[in-house]
């Protein structure tokens, strides 16, 4: 993620939370994330948003987090992420079962008191259909 010093706060703070997660620091999650959090439309609570999140690690154990582009200002971040990772079961209903695919995710963020309160979040399905495609 490219930073200067331009950008405002929550610009860094993303970079901190996207850190977070590639350390599996869950018990960190909570500096970075609403306790009443939602996903796509989906009330998780903080709880929730943290098993979301172990299970998409348990499912993708290299699963590394590359936010390769991110606009912030003080109430928003969008970002486009960049996964390269070997799935060991399924993901989003294709049978990945151990191959390496590349895919992005477009997330929105919505932010209240520095922290995220509501996620917007789109996988890139037919990047992941066409690499194991026969």
């Amino acid at each position: 993620m490219h930073e200067t010093s331009q950008e405002p706060a929550t610009a860094g703070m993303y970079k901190q939370y996207i850190a977070c997660l590639n350390a599996r620091a869950w018990n960190e999650l909570g500096e970075f994330v609403a306790a009443d959090v939602i996903h796509n439309g989906r009330p998780l609570g903080l709880g929730g948003y943290r098993a979301m999140l172990e299970e998409n690690v348990r499912d993708i154990p290299d699963l590394y987090f590359n936010a390769d582009l991110v606009v912030a200002n003080e109430s928003h971040i969008a970002s486009r992420l960049r996964f390269s990772c070997t799935p060991v079961r399924e993901i989003l209903g294709v049978p990945v079962n151990g191959r390496h695919i590349v895919f992005h995710e477009h997330a929105f963020y919505t932010l209240r008191a520095g922290k995220i309160i509501e996620v917007f979040s789109v996988i890139d399905k037919m990047a992941v259909e066409a690499q194991v495609r026969p």
